[in-house]
């Protein structure tokens, strides 16, 4: 598995093992969640490079209020913007950024973070978890993907069988509602100012490891 395919070749194989349980309606419900947010396609309204990020208050995994423009810092940094915890996309994109990105940005002096809507103890756990040494946050109210123009909500079916499986966003989410951000990596100049954007309606398909790097090559970063 390369920094090329790490994502999808991951992604695949959790889909052939699904494939083998028996149809189900949660399951359904989330299959034509996908396919809907695959046909909508990118939102009109999302910033395009050279937008300017507004700084905002987040949340460290010990529960610490930060902020984007003290954690990104005067350099390069690269944004992931993902779901939660709970969500099994989001832990084979971050654990394939762990093996396949962060080291090739260390070596160039780009910085790494992830942002969710969860709160702290969610985002301590991802980081736990995959044993990531970069740095995870929470951004209470997706403010900065309010303002990318990403921030989505589960369909009826989808929260429903959310909920029958025993998630509750209004819980997990550290500001009590059910936004969530499209799956999306940007890149952001010492300035703060957005370089690239790649977004992911479907929420089962992710910016792979060697799209940053090659974007970050064409930028000169």
């Amino acid at each position: 598995m390369t920094a090329e395919s790490a994502i999808t070749d991951r992604v695949a194989e959790m889909h052939a093992a699904m494939a083998k349980e028996p149809p189900n309606e949660m399951m359904g419900a989330f299959g034509q969640e996908q396919a809907t947010l695959a046909a909508t396609g990118v939102p009109a309204g999302v910033a395009r490079p050279g937008t300017r990020l507004a700084d905002a208050e987040l949340l460290d995994v010990d529960g610490a209020w930060t902020s984007l423009y003290k954690t990104t810092g005067d350099g390069t940094a690269v944004l992931v913007f993902y779901r939660g915890l709970w969500c099994p996309y989001c832990n084979v994109a971050l654990s394939a950024y762990q093996q396949h990105l962060l080291a090739a940005l260390t070596e160039r002096g780009v910085r790494l973070v992830a942002i969710s809507p969860q709160a702290a103890d969610g985002s301590l756990s991802m980081q736990e978890k995959h044993d990531l040494a970069f740095t995870v946050l929470s951004d209470p109210g997706n403010r900065i993907a309010r303002g990318l123009g990403i921030l989505t909500q589960p369909t009826d079916a989808a929260r429903a069988a959310q909920l029958e499986l025993g998630l509750d966003l209004t819980a997990v989410n550290a500001d009590g509602t059910t936004g969530l951000p499209m799956p999306t990596v940007a890149i952001l100049d010492a300035g703060h100012d957005l370089r690239w954007i790649d977004v992911h309606p479907d929420y089962s398909t992710r910016t792979e490891p060697a799209l940053v790097l090659r974007a970050l090559d064409q930028l000169g970063s």
